[in-house]
């Protein structure tokens, strides 16, 4: 059976082999050809890991979404691995609206008021999310309910909770996890994980899921900006942080060997292989 180590190692060699490529100087291509330290660090990661990059330039779109399907395969793979410590149907996907999941059905009413209202448009602005990566949770059946004593009975109590399948007029998933994934953070773009966290929390009707950052960008002065701060994002994830906190040592990057402590020792950065602990938390 498969280690969370072995899975952490194909989900890094996914990533080397299918979204990053050799630039010029033998540079990686999630390295800033700009700055020297992103570069320094970039190799030395990518050293480090031992994986072959791709051999041909790959287009930076082409790439986003071969970082969101390494992700994808390697959580589904991961809490599949600790479903002993959460048993749950969970399901897995990329670019689904959230209206589809129980917490934020409603928005899928509010849409349909919105179109071809400008005036409405404007007034409520855009609450439209399309999580990169979604985790969602199947509601359980009495059955299931059942399985080790006879806990409900068709008449029974809970009538409300949705995570009872039978209350729902038709099943609707939960959804527990949002990933963005962010192969690198070289542009304002990348903070609309904020905002996209921020969508989450305000228009949900029931509790929040996990909202969640991973990425594999080499500089931690970036990381920093969108890891530092509270309330809108849980923690951002590196695909090799333990490799990054290397290089930056031994390159002799002081402050960037202590900014990446401090995100590390305030909660605000951790490895993707934590990643599905905290899912099951």
């Amino acid at each position: 059976m498969a280690t969370i180590d072995d899975l952490r190692l194909q989900f890094q060699k996914q990533v080397c082999s299918r979204s990053m490529f050799r630039k010029s100087g033998n540079t990686p291509s999630i390295a800033d050809a700009s700055s020297k330290i992103s570069t320094a660090l970039s190799k030395k990661v990518i050293v480090k890991l031992g994986h072959p990059l791709a051999s041909s330039r790959i287009s930076s779109q082409t790439a986003g979404r071969r970082f969101e399907e390494a992700v994808c395969n390697y959580v589904e793979a991961a809490l599949t691995l600790l479903s002993h410590l959460r048993p749950a149907k969970f399901v897995y996907n990329i670019h689904v609206d959230i209206s589809s999941f129980h917490q934020y059905s409603h928005l899928a009413d509010l849409k349909q008021l919105m179109k071809g209202n400008k005036q409405l448009q404007t007034t409520l602005g855009s609450y439209v999310v399309k999580p990169d990566v979604i985790v969602g949770r199947k509601p359980i059946t009495d059955e299931e309910i059942n399985v080790s004593d006879n806990v409900v009975n068709t008449e029974s109590y809970p009538k409300l909770t949705q995570i009872r399948e039978s209350n729902q007029e038709q099943a609707t998933e939960i959804l527990h996890a949002s990933i963005s994934c962010k192969l690198t953070l070289r542009s304002d773009r990348s903070q609309n994980a904020r905002t996209e966290g921020l969508n989450l929390i305000r228009h949900r009707k029931g509790h929040s899921p996990h909202i969640v950052v991973v990425t594999a960008e080499p500089m931690p002065t970036r990381i920093s900006s969108l890891a530092l701060g509270t309330g809108d994002i849980d923690c951002v994830y590196h695909f090799s942080l333990h490799e990054l906190v290397e290089a930056t040592k031994e390159l002799g990057k002081e402050t960037a060997t202590e900014l990446l402590d401090m995100m590390i020792s305030g909660n605000r950065l951790r490895d993707i292989s934590d990643l599905p602990f905290d899912l099951v938390a």
